[in-house]
Protein backbone atom coordinates (compact mmCIF):
# COMPACT_ATOMS: atom_id res chain seq x y z
CA UNK A 1 0.00 0.00 0.00
CA UNK A 2 1.21 3.52 -0.60
CA UNK A 3 2.19 5.91 1.68
CA UNK A 4 0.46 8.87 2.52
CA UNK A 5 2.49 11.61 0.27
CA UNK A 6 0.99 14.48 2.42
CA UNK A 7 1.65 12.86 5.93
CA UNK A 8 3.46 15.24 8.25
CA UNK A 9 7.35 13.66 9.10
CA UNK A 10 8.67 16.48 10.99
CA UNK A 11 8.11 18.35 14.31
CA UNK A 12 7.49 21.62 12.67
CA UNK A 13 4.39 23.71 11.63
CA UNK A 14 3.86 25.18 7.81
CA UNK A 15 1.64 27.76 7.93
CA UNK A 16 -1.15 27.93 5.71
CA UNK A 17 -1.07 31.49 3.30
CA UNK A 18 -2.71 34.07 5.38
CA UNK A 19 -4.26 37.54 4.76
CA UNK A 20 -3.31 38.99 8.12
CA UNK A 21 0.72 39.91 7.90
CA UNK A 22 -0.56 42.20 4.40
CA UNK A 23 -3.47 43.30 6.46
CA UNK A 24 -1.56 44.32 9.12
CA UNK A 25 1.29 45.98 7.11
CA UNK A 26 -1.75 48.21 6.03
CA UNK A 27 -3.08 48.89 9.33
CA UNK A 28 -0.23 49.62 10.79
CA UNK A 29 0.47 52.50 8.37
CA UNK A 30 -3.61 53.67 8.42
CA UNK A 31 -3.20 54.15 11.77
CA UNK A 32 0.43 56.00 11.32
CA UNK A 33 -0.58 57.89 8.85
CA UNK A 34 -3.55 59.38 10.47
CA UNK A 35 -2.16 59.68 13.61
CA UNK A 36 1.03 62.33 11.62
CA UNK A 37 -1.71 63.67 9.94
CA UNK A 38 -3.85 64.46 13.06
CA UNK A 39 -1.08 65.97 14.83
CA UNK A 40 0.42 68.27 12.33
CA UNK A 41 -2.86 69.92 10.65
CA UNK A 42 -1.25 73.10 9.18
CA UNK A 43 0.52 70.76 7.43
CA UNK A 44 -1.92 68.51 5.63
CA UNK A 45 -5.06 70.13 6.35
CA UNK A 46 -7.91 69.27 8.46
CA UNK A 47 -7.49 67.52 11.79
CA UNK A 48 -10.36 65.85 11.52
CA UNK A 49 -9.10 63.64 8.59
CA UNK A 50 -6.23 62.71 10.57
CA UNK A 51 -8.58 61.83 13.40
CA UNK A 52 -10.74 59.79 11.32
CA UNK A 53 -7.59 58.00 9.81
CA UNK A 54 -6.43 57.07 13.47
CA UNK A 55 -9.71 55.71 14.36
CA UNK A 56 -10.10 53.59 11.35
CA UNK A 57 -6.49 52.25 11.58
CA UNK A 58 -6.58 51.59 15.01
CA UNK A 59 -9.99 49.42 14.20
CA UNK A 60 -8.13 47.80 11.31
CA UNK A 61 -5.15 46.97 14.13
CA UNK A 62 -7.31 45.52 16.58
CA UNK A 63 -9.23 43.29 13.68
CA UNK A 64 -5.71 42.11 12.44
CA UNK A 65 -4.92 41.29 16.46
CA UNK A 66 -8.39 39.24 16.89
CA UNK A 67 -8.43 37.24 13.54
CA UNK A 68 -4.55 36.87 13.33
CA UNK A 69 -4.38 34.95 17.02
CA UNK A 70 -7.38 33.50 16.60
CA UNK A 71 -5.83 31.67 13.84
CA UNK A 72 -3.01 31.07 16.15
CA UNK A 73 -5.10 29.42 18.80
CA UNK A 74 -7.12 27.28 15.77
CA UNK A 75 -3.66 25.79 15.28
CA UNK A 76 -2.95 25.08 18.40
CA UNK A 77 -5.93 23.03 19.59
CA UNK A 78 -5.62 21.50 15.92
CA UNK A 79 -2.10 19.89 17.37
CA UNK A 80 0.43 21.73 14.88
CA UNK A 81 1.97 23.32 18.29
CA UNK A 82 4.24 20.56 18.77
CA UNK A 83 7.39 20.67 21.17
CA UNK A 84 9.78 22.04 18.77
CA UNK A 85 7.23 24.75 18.06
CA UNK A 86 6.47 25.58 21.54
CA UNK A 87 9.96 26.13 22.13
CA UNK A 88 10.06 28.36 18.81
CA UNK A 89 6.97 30.51 20.33
CA UNK A 90 9.07 30.88 23.49
CA UNK A 91 11.98 32.42 21.77
CA UNK A 92 10.03 34.67 20.01
CA UNK A 93 8.41 36.22 23.15
CA UNK A 94 11.98 35.96 25.09
CA UNK A 95 13.37 37.88 21.80
CA UNK A 96 10.05 40.36 22.03
CA UNK A 97 10.42 41.33 25.45
CA UNK A 98 14.51 41.57 25.20
CA UNK A 99 13.50 44.15 22.29
CA UNK A 100 10.98 45.81 25.11
CA UNK A 101 13.97 46.28 27.77
CA UNK A 102 16.05 48.20 24.90
CA UNK A 103 13.02 50.42 24.10
CA UNK A 104 12.81 51.69 27.81
CA UNK A 105 16.45 51.79 27.89
CA UNK A 106 16.68 54.02 25.75
CA UNK A 107 14.36 56.82 28.03
CA UNK A 108 16.33 55.97 30.55
CA UNK A 109 19.68 57.29 29.03
CA UNK A 110 17.68 60.36 28.21
CA UNK A 111 16.51 60.66 31.70
CA UNK A 112 19.95 59.99 33.25
CA UNK A 113 22.09 62.17 30.72
CA UNK A 114 19.85 64.94 31.35
CA UNK A 115 19.86 64.57 35.02
CA UNK A 116 23.44 63.49 35.49
CA UNK A 117 24.67 66.39 33.17
CA UNK A 118 22.07 68.80 33.93
CA UNK A 119 25.35 71.61 33.83
CA UNK A 120 26.90 69.85 30.75
CA UNK A 121 29.05 72.81 29.48
CA UNK A 122 29.23 71.38 26.02
CA UNK A 123 25.52 71.75 25.92
CA UNK A 124 25.20 74.93 27.31
CA UNK A 125 21.20 75.58 26.00
CA UNK A 126 20.51 72.66 28.55
CA UNK A 127 21.68 74.88 31.25
CA UNK A 128 19.66 77.57 30.22
CA UNK A 129 16.52 75.17 29.66
CA UNK A 130 16.91 73.55 33.27
CA UNK A 131 18.82 76.75 35.34
CA UNK A 132 21.47 74.46 35.91
CA UNK A 133 19.79 72.13 38.25
CA UNK A 134 17.69 69.03 38.73
CA UNK A 135 15.02 69.13 38.67
CA UNK A 136 14.42 72.22 36.55
CA UNK A 137 13.81 75.48 38.97
CA UNK A 138 10.38 75.62 37.59
CA UNK A 139 9.27 71.92 37.99
CA UNK A 140 6.88 70.85 40.64
CA UNK A 141 7.36 66.91 40.78
CA UNK A 142 5.61 63.92 41.88
CA UNK A 143 5.61 62.99 45.83
CA UNK A 144 6.81 59.93 44.93
CA UNK A 145 5.24 58.09 48.32
CA UNK A 146 1.81 59.60 47.48
CA UNK A 147 0.12 57.99 43.93
CA UNK A 148 3.62 56.99 42.43
CA UNK A 149 4.01 54.35 45.90
CA UNK A 150 0.19 53.61 45.43
CA UNK A 151 0.61 52.34 42.21
CA UNK A 152 3.94 50.47 42.64
CA UNK A 153 1.67 48.39 45.56
CA UNK A 154 -0.82 48.11 43.27
CA UNK A 155 1.89 46.74 40.21
CA UNK A 156 3.40 44.06 42.62
CA UNK A 157 0.51 42.41 43.84
CA UNK A 158 -0.62 41.83 40.51
CA UNK A 159 2.08 40.17 39.97
CA UNK A 160 1.32 38.54 43.14
CA UNK A 161 -1.72 37.30 41.39
CA UNK A 162 -0.88 36.50 37.95
CA UNK A 163 1.59 34.17 39.94
CA UNK A 164 -0.98 32.65 42.12
CA UNK A 165 -3.14 31.82 38.82
CA UNK A 166 0.16 30.44 37.14
CA UNK A 167 0.57 27.95 40.11
CA UNK A 168 -2.94 27.42 40.09
CA UNK A 169 -3.33 26.16 36.40
CA UNK A 170 -0.07 24.06 36.62
CA UNK A 171 -2.21 22.30 39.21
CA UNK A 172 -5.12 21.84 37.24
CA UNK A 173 -6.74 24.13 40.06
CA UNK A 174 -9.53 25.68 36.80
CA UNK A 175 -11.58 28.04 39.78
CA UNK A 176 -8.13 29.44 41.33
CA UNK A 177 -6.88 30.42 37.80
CA UNK A 178 -9.80 32.29 36.98
CA UNK A 179 -9.84 34.26 40.56
CA UNK A 180 -5.86 35.18 40.00
CA UNK A 181 -6.67 35.78 36.38
CA UNK A 182 -9.57 38.45 37.10
CA UNK A 183 -7.63 40.18 39.96
CA UNK A 184 -5.31 40.27 38.17
CA UNK A 185 -7.10 42.50 35.12
CA UNK A 186 -8.66 44.74 37.90
CA UNK A 187 -5.35 45.84 39.65
CA UNK A 188 -4.24 46.45 36.09
CA UNK A 189 -7.09 48.67 35.52
CA UNK A 190 -6.60 50.04 38.84
CA UNK A 191 -3.44 51.02 38.24
CA UNK A 192 -4.30 52.61 34.81
CA UNK A 193 -7.10 55.08 36.42
CA UNK A 194 -4.61 56.24 38.92
CA UNK A 195 -2.30 56.67 36.36
CA UNK A 196 -4.54 58.86 34.30
CA UNK A 197 -5.87 61.05 37.68
CA UNK A 198 -2.20 61.63 38.30
CA UNK A 199 -1.37 63.07 34.73
CA UNK A 200 -4.90 65.21 35.19
CA UNK A 201 -3.05 66.62 38.53
CA UNK A 202 0.21 66.93 37.44
CA UNK A 203 1.75 70.81 37.82
CA UNK A 204 3.59 70.50 33.95
CA UNK A 205 2.59 69.67 30.88
CA UNK A 206 4.65 67.68 27.81
CA UNK A 207 6.12 70.77 26.26
CA UNK A 208 7.63 72.19 29.38
CA UNK A 209 11.22 71.43 28.88
CA UNK A 210 13.14 68.10 29.34
CA UNK A 211 12.54 66.78 32.32
CA UNK A 212 8.27 66.64 30.96
CA UNK A 213 9.58 65.15 28.05
CA UNK A 214 11.33 62.18 29.22
CA UNK A 215 8.68 61.42 32.30
CA UNK A 216 5.87 61.55 29.98
CA UNK A 217 7.65 59.82 27.55
CA UNK A 218 8.82 56.98 29.71
CA UNK A 219 5.50 56.97 31.87
CA UNK A 220 3.73 57.58 29.78
CA UNK A 221 4.95 54.23 27.24
CA UNK A 222 4.90 52.33 30.81
CA UNK A 223 1.19 52.97 31.12
CA UNK A 224 0.74 51.79 27.55
CA UNK A 225 2.32 48.59 28.17
CA UNK A 226 0.17 48.41 31.01
CA UNK A 227 -2.91 48.38 29.13
CA UNK A 228 -1.88 45.92 26.88
CA UNK A 229 -0.95 43.90 29.52
CA UNK A 230 -4.46 43.94 31.02
CA UNK A 231 -5.95 43.32 27.17
CA UNK A 232 -3.56 40.79 27.21
CA UNK A 233 -4.54 39.28 30.31
CA UNK A 234 -7.88 39.83 29.76
CA UNK A 235 -7.93 37.49 26.87
CA UNK A 236 -6.42 34.92 28.71
CA UNK A 237 -9.36 34.96 31.10
CA UNK A 238 -11.57 34.74 28.35
CA UNK A 239 -9.65 31.49 27.14
CA UNK A 240 -9.39 30.42 30.75
CA UNK A 241 -12.90 30.12 31.48
CA UNK A 242 -13.68 27.93 28.46
CA UNK A 243 -11.01 25.92 29.21
CA UNK A 244 -8.56 26.39 26.34
CA UNK A 245 -5.48 25.72 29.07
CA UNK A 246 -4.66 22.79 30.06
CA UNK A 247 -1.72 22.03 32.99
CA UNK A 248 0.58 20.90 30.31
CA UNK A 249 -0.16 23.51 27.55
CA UNK A 250 -0.70 26.77 28.08
CA UNK A 251 2.23 29.31 26.31
CA UNK A 252 -0.74 32.03 25.45
CA UNK A 253 -1.18 32.35 29.44
CA UNK A 254 2.89 31.78 29.63
CA UNK A 255 3.53 34.32 27.62
CA UNK A 256 0.78 36.75 29.49
CA UNK A 257 2.92 36.53 33.04
CA UNK A 258 6.02 37.32 31.18
CA UNK A 259 5.02 40.76 29.62
CA UNK A 260 3.17 41.34 33.07
CA UNK A 261 6.58 40.54 35.22
CA UNK A 262 8.24 42.62 32.57
CA UNK A 263 5.68 45.34 32.86
CA UNK A 264 5.84 45.08 36.74
CA UNK A 265 10.12 45.15 36.71
CA UNK A 266 10.53 48.84 34.30
CA UNK A 267 7.70 50.50 36.93
CA UNK A 268 10.29 49.69 39.80
CA UNK A 269 12.87 50.82 37.96
CA UNK A 270 10.59 54.14 37.01
CA UNK A 271 9.45 54.62 40.49
CA UNK A 272 13.04 54.29 41.93
CA UNK A 273 15.31 56.83 39.22
CA UNK A 274 12.41 59.06 37.92
CA UNK A 275 9.65 59.34 40.90
CA UNK A 276 12.18 59.20 43.87
CA UNK A 277 15.85 59.78 42.79
CA UNK A 278 14.81 62.29 40.10
CA UNK A 279 12.76 63.75 41.59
Amino acid sequence: MAGDHHAVDHDYHLVNPSPWPAFGALSGFVLAFGTVWYMHPTMFGDFSIGLAGTAIGLVMVLCTMYFWWRDVVRESHGGDHKPVVQLGLRYGMSLFIASEVMFFAAFFWAFFDASIFATEEIQFWRTEANGGQWPPAHIETFDPFHLPLMNTMILLLSGCTVTWAHHALREGKRKELIQGLALTVILGACFTALQAYEYGHAAFGFTEGIYSSTFYMATGFHGFHVIVGTLFLLVCLVRASRGHFSPSKHFGFEAAAWYWHFVDVVWLFLFVCVYWWGG
